[in-house]
């Protein structure tokens, strides 16, 4: 699939799932065409270091290094380190491998330099030869916070720490009303040259949300003529990956692609489910959601590309058909108000 050379595509990520089509992204669009925002709202301190999980996992995978047997992390990695520290320490919970260490190293001190997080994490994507623009979602601090039968849980220690055993009732993003968007994310929302916005298949609560919650975007997304598409990380009525299946059951949501289409609502002009799943694309398709189906299910780097194919020719579709009443509706509400 190409598009002109001119227009450019914004590709909203989380973890692995995310950075699976991200990949993909990267192998059919130029450099100058694809630009990945990634959350930011799963970071956290840890041992004295700045760490941002959903950011690495992206960049580590952009650049053909990250784990594949674990999801995360380096391939070829190590644990020195930790298993030396847990003679000493309980905080080994949230294992950094020795390989992995030198990036937090790094961002940890160029942050403590005064550093943006952008900037960061310019200089470490092109440490490895990573050609297209991989943006943090803000560059103040935001944290989820998980709220459980146990308590209100960050993120890491609900995710990693407890495995995600709590029962899930809610989730709220501390300092999301301070922090302001990444500045070259809201330019290129404003901007006429947008083709299209694709919400890779991340778990919406915690990997997608944050940036809508961010001041303007989800607001921008919707002024934008460029079609606004997700994939759907539930298939079959379970996650590829991570705890996103179970947080709808544990909140009382369909965990189906139809429950992920009612989360995104009027967001989206348009929705891409799996083969195994088509029989939920009338049902969405009546809601407003034009339905792409096709296989979501990326094991190869072929089906990562053949996806982002797709997926892509879905968006040019919609484009050339009328602005969608969202649109219309959202440059409304802004002159009017």
């Amino acid at each position: 699939m190409n598009i002109a050379h001119d227009k450019q595509v914004l590709a909203v990520s989380g973890g692995v799932g995310g950075a699976k089509l991200a990949l993909g992204l990267a192998q059919v669009l130029s450099a100058e065409q694809l630009t990945i925002v990634s959350n930011t709202a799963d970071d956290f301190e840890h041992l004295g270091f700045s760490i941002s999980p959903d950011l690495d996992t992206v960049m580590y995978t952009l650049a053909g290094l990250n784990n594949k047997e674990l999801g995360w992390g380096l391939a070829g990695e190590t644990w020195s380190c930790m298993e030396s520290l847990a003679h000493f320490s309980d905080q080994t919970w949230f294992r950094l491998g020795d390989k992995d260490l030198a990036t937090h190293i790094y961002r940890s001190a160029e942050l403590q330099k005064g550093v943006s997080l952008s900037r960061v994490t310019e200089q470490l994507c092109q440490s490895l030869a990573i050609s297209h623009r991989l943006l943090p979602m803000t560059d103040d601090r935001v944290r989820t916070m998980v709220q459980t039968d146990q308590g209100a849980l960050a993120f890491q220690h609900y995710f990693v720490r407890e495995q995600c055993r709590p029962v899930v009732s809610g989730f709220y993003f501390d300092g999301i009303e301070q922090a302001a968007p990444q500045s070259d994310v809201v330019a290129l929302l404003e901007s006429s040259s947008l083709a299209s916005i694709i919400i890779c298949p991340s778990n919406p609560f915690v990997s997608v949300d944050p940036l809508l919650k961010l001041a303007g975007v989800a607001a921008k997304m919707a002024a934008n003529k460029a079609p606004v598409i997700a994939i759907s990380p539930i298939v079959g009525g379970s996650a590829i990956k991570g705890p996103a299946a179970k947080m709808f059951a544990e909140l009382g949501l369909a965990c189906t692609c139809e429950g992920v289409a009612d989360f995104y609502g009027e967001l989206l002009d348009g929705m891409v489910i799996d083969t195994v799943d088509a029989a939920f694309q009338p049902a969405i398709e009546a809601k407003g959601i034009p339905c792409l189906v096709t296989n979501t299910v990326m094991k190869s780097l072929q089906d990562r590309a053949e996806l982002a194919e797709q997926t892509l020719a879905f968006a040019e579709k919609l484009s050339q058909g009328a602005t969608s009443s969202r649109a219309k509706i959202a440059v409304d509400e802004e002159v009017g108000s």
